[in-house]
């Protein structure tokens, strides 16, 4: 419930932010445009009439400005863009009707704010998302490279490509043609600069998986098939506060629950709903594909579950046991393997929430 005297709506940008402020006693309406300077918005703020709140939208400004009102003793609500109630025939769009617009929702509290994470939980997370851009660019650099080689009627035909033999076979190749030899080098080039890109991040998050404040957590969520060191870190800093959640909540929040379209008598359900956090989602739908293979406890997971609390052990192998169950339920009921899978993935984000909020 809204306590605060004044609401403030502000639209931030990189060089400039738009500023609206209610005065509930009054109904004053005061409007400014303001610089990105921190001091310069709280030096602001300090002139209206107390107590203030304030709204702006998460955008690619980060929460730097959220942090620093924070500390100044200043409420400050970042609003998920996405949750925003606009009218529907509304057809101007401004800077300051989008400040006016947050102030009245957050006088309202007809919001939904997001979690500001923490500055090491935000460092953490740009680390593992360089890792994740380190896969898509590899991933992207390969197929340059194979198509190439495709386009020259050249086939790799000596087992699973990308691996030490692939390699030598690939330093092996030689054009005539100049400019086309000069073109499979800057291709090949590209993908060793990536892949040791790649591989110096990996060194990095298993380095910070292994000591940091996250490790507890990465260290429970290991108990998992398919959570290592990697998923585990991504997972701890891509979704925060765990406790936000329940177990049936968290789906919703990677998009991992079905679409739905129902009225009246009729109740119709789509594809899933692919919103939220697309690392985590694409993470967890990863991880459930090991849990199709026959449930063994291999040296990988023991050492894992080594450096777990007993509680978190057995957490861990009851959710496997479950999983693994619930793959051989679909192979039984003849579903498509990617469908069963994004099921399977549904459930594991539940289990690593139960894991999660465990305490050691």
């Amino acid at each position: 419930m809204f306590s605060e005297r004044t609401s403030v709506g502000l639209d931030v940008h990189a060089r400039s932010v738009v500023a609206a402020a209610i005065d509930g006693v009054t109904g004053e309406l005061v409007q400014a445009r303001l610089t990105p300077s921190h001091d310069h918005i709280r030096s602001w703020l300090r002139e209206l009439a107390g107590p203030v709140a304030v709204a702006y939208e998460a955008g690619p400004t980060g929460f730097g400005l959220a942090r620093s009102l924070t500390a100044a003793g200043v409420r400050c609500e970042v609003v998920a863009p996405s949750k925003l109630q606009r009218p529907a025939g509304d057809r101007v769009k401004t800077d300051a009707k989008d400040a006016v617009h947050l102030a009245r929702l957050l006088r309202l509290d007809e919001f939904v704010s997001v979690s500001v994470p923490s500055v090491e939980q935000e460092t953490a997370r740009d680390l593992v998302r360089a890792r994740e851009d380190a896969r898509a660019d590899l991933m992207r650099g390969r197929h340059r490279l194979s198509k190439l080689l495709l386009r020259q009627g050249i086939v790799y035909s000596g087992g699973r490509a990308w691996t030490d033999a692939h390699d030598v076979w690939l330093r092996r190749q030689r054009f005539e043609s100049a400019p086309l030899q000069l073109t499979f080098e800057s291709d090949y080039d590209a993908v060793l600069a990536v892949q040791a890109r790649r591989d110096r991040l990996d060194h990095a998050i298993e380095a910070m998986a292994a000591d940091s404040q996250f490790t507890p957590l990465v260290r429970r969520l290991g108990c998992l098939r398919g959570v290592g060191a990697l998923t585990g870190l991504a997972l701890a800093v891509e979704i925060g506060d765990w406790h936000r959640f329940t177990g049936r909540t968290i789906g919703a929040f990677v998009g991992l629950v079905p679409s739905e379209y129902s009225s009246g008598q009729s109740r119709v359900q789509g594809s899933i709903t692919k919103t939220g956090n697309t690392h985590v989602r694409r993470l967890l739908v990863e991880a459930a594909w090991h849990h199709r293979a026959r449930y063994v406890a291999g040296k990988a997971m023991r050492e894992r579950w080594d450096v777990a609390s007993p509680a978190a052990r057995a957490r861990g192998d009851a959710g496997n046991r479950r999983l693994h169950a619930r793959w051989n339920t679909f192979r039984a009921r003849r579903k498509r393997h990617v469908i069963a899978n994004v099921a399977i993935a549904r459930e594991l984000a539940g289990w690593c929430w139960s894991l999660a909020v465990m305490d050691d």
